[in-house]
């Protein structure tokens, strides 16, 4: 009579599962950490498993098609997904940028706005400039100043 080793057979099988795993999840956080393109072929490549087994983990397959999907939208230069900027972070970055945008606008408005008024009192009291503009180039010289709209 044949003695049953069938426990052992499924004891084996279930660690080499459990090791491919750790491989297969080791080497897509190694690719992704370096910023190198994680697909299925890299992180079979890396881990030393089989594609089509990779396929059949569907955890493993769905975070492999994530960050795939990522790479490929992503700019080129590799930056690893854990450092890249999230839509609501980007989102406050453009409100700040905007809100600095119209400061900047509302400033530079209300400076060309002080300017015109000091030439204007300076016409009025009839004090005309006489000292031309200063000139970064010696062979260029300017005999106006023109002021932009206000």
């Amino acid at each position: 009579m044949r003695a049953d080793n069938s426990a052992h057979l499924i004891t084996a099988a279930a660690r080499r599962h459990e090791l491919a795993r750790s491989k297969a999840i080791q080497a897509i956080r190694e690719l992704d950490g370096a910023g190198t393109a994680v697909t299925f072929e890299t992180v079979a490549r890396a881990a030393r498993v089989s594609r089509s087994w990779l396929y059949t983990q569907h955890d493993i397959r769905a975070e492999v098609e994530r960050l795939r999907d990522l790479h490929r939208n992503a700019p080129k230069t590799p930056v690893p997904s854990h450092h890249r900027s999230s839509n609501a972070s980007l989102l406050r970055r453009l409100e700040a940028a905007n809100a600095r945008n119209r400061e900047l606008t509302e400033n530079s408005q209300r400076l060309r706005h002080q300017l015109a008024q000091a030439l204007g009192q300076l016409r009025a009291a009839g004090i005309h400039q006489t000292s031309e503009p200063v000139s970064t180039s010696p062979t260029r010289h300017r005999s106006s100043v023109t002021i932009g709209p206000c």
